[in-house]
């Protein structure tokens, strides 16, 4: 095989990615940058359950659904990888981390990986790269991950961070993925999965990567508001709201429901300043509380709704 045939195969994901369990909750989770596009489809993989793996470099993407497969059956996570890499015969520029639910660890960087390449493997989670701008990337993600405080997500994060304020990938930033995932296996798989974001092109994708973070964080407490709420526990459901529309406060949506919500339990006072916040910034909010009454969500009160459509500037 012509060199140029065996690399045509394998797409060129140079980068920085962590691979970590939370011991507390047992989440597992993968984060990655890369100066690639959608750097997330091919390096990050994980299940609920079972494990995480990046996979990079010169990419063998079957890394991922393959080495979750083999954790799947029971393998661990150092006998998952080296079973993989032996029957790769291009294992010498792969570099792959694996982890699995008990947290255990493996890492390979093959031998010819493009320099500055390494990796750091620690108590539950590795970190690697390379094609970075020097040797100072790795030990910076792990120092980073290891002293912030947080959750896996904030954790995970301030690893990226420190991999791009320590040189990063020399050819610079395009996108980057976060991955986590519960450690129990579900027979709904979908439950499983805690954080799923990916910013496929953008100058500064560890930053909106963090903003997406947030975002999620927002709509996390709405989901919350809205099972406090179905479980009668009213203001717990209105905090919830609370919280979710200052953590976006640019968004619309947010607190339109936090005052449909107010509205439907008969405490209009509260909800009208809000419902004239949100039709000032756009009115097509008004329009649609028209439609909530056929829909069962929002209760056919003519006065209460001529109330809510007075709040409209315009």
């Amino acid at each position: 095989m012509r060199p140029s045939d065996f690399y045509s195969r394998f797409p060129l994901a140079h980068t920085f990615s962590i691979v970590a369990r939370d011991p507390q909750s047992g989440w597992m989770g993968v984060a990655v940058q890369s100066h690639w596009f959608s750097v997330g489809s091919i390096v990050a993989w994980g299940e609920a359950g079972v494990g995480v793996v990046a996979t990079q470099s010169m990419v063998e993407v079957s890394y991922g659904p393959r080495g979750l497969a083999l954790m799947r059956v029971g393998l661990s996570a150092p006998v998952a990888l080296e079973a993989l890499l032996q029957m790769d015969e291009g294992r010498d520029v792969r570099q792959v981390a694996m982890l699995d639910a008990q947290g255990r660890v493996a890492v390979h960087t093959g031998v010819r990986c493009i320099e500055a390449a390494g990796h750091y493997q620690g108590d539950g989670f590795s970190v690697q790269a390379n094609m970075m701008k020097g040797a100072e990337v790795w030990p910076a993600m792990a120092e980073a991950y290891t002293s912030t405080h947080g959750d896996l997500a904030d954790r995970l994060l301030a690893a990226l961070e420190a991999a791009q304020a320590a040189g990063g990938d020399i050819r610079g930033q395009q996108s980057a993925c976060i991955l986590i995932v519960k450690g129990e296996r579900s027979e709904r798989p979908w439950e499983g999965v805690i954080v799923d974001l990916r910013v496929e092109d953008h100058p500064q994708p560890i930053a909106e990567l963090r903003r997406l973070v947030t975002l999620h964080r927002a709509y996390q407490e709405m989901n919350a508001g809205d099972a406090h709420l179905a479980e009668g526990r009213v203001e717990a459901a209105l905090e919830a709201y609370r919280r979710a529309a200052e953590m976006a406060p640019h968004l619309d949506e947010l607190p339109f429901w936090h005052a449909v919500t107010l509205a439907e339990m008969g405490r209009l006072e509260e909800a009208l300043p809000i419902f004239k916040q949100v039709f000032a910034r756009n009115p097509d909010w008004a329009d649609l509380l028209t439609r909530l009454p056929a829909a069962g969500l929002l209760r056919q009160d003519e006065t209460m709704l001529q109330a809510i459509l007075a709040q409209r500037t315009g």
